[in-house]
């Protein structure tokens, strides 16, 4: 597959993954939007309430939360119940902790909005060492 459109992100962290698209301007917080042990978004008027989020790679509007994310993601992770990585406009420290202590590559920071650029269900890689996103065709 090659890229077809590239996004450059100012902060990144994390190993390259390739995967699915899951998108909504929506926030995203893993201890009230999530049901951990079903695997999907659960809170009633979340954009993504009732889908499953993973091994998608979330791109979202922006995280909220506090620091128990911080443990869920990493929680999650070790069931094999959590997000391949994270895509966001804007991030708050603790989900960097977070995605960090559960493994999970993170883009953050864009000079468009990205849940605008990239389509629900595309074909996406992400490249931290770079600070890219890419949609494969």
């Amino acid at each position: 597959m090659s890229a077809s459109l590239v996004f450059h992100a100012r902060h990144a962290m994390g190993r390259k993954v390739r995967g699915t698209a899951l998108v909504a301007n929506d926030g995203f917080s893993a201890r009230y939007d999530l049901d951990r042990n079903a695997g999907i978004f659960c809170r009633p008027g979340h954009k993504l309430v009732g889908q499953s989020y993973v091994g998608k790679i979330l791109v979202m509007d922006t995280a909220k939360g506090g620091v128990a994310s911080a443990w869920m993601l990493h929680e999650m992770r070790s069931r094999a119940l959590a997000p391949l990585a994270f895509v966001f406009n804007s991030v708050n420290p603790i989900l960097v902790q977070g995605a960090a202590l559960g493994e999970m590559p993170m883009l953050a920071g864009f000079d468009i909005d990205i849940t605008g650029a990239i389509p629900d269900g595309a074909a996406v890689e992400l490249d931290p060492g770079s600070r890219v996103i890419s949609i494969l065709r």
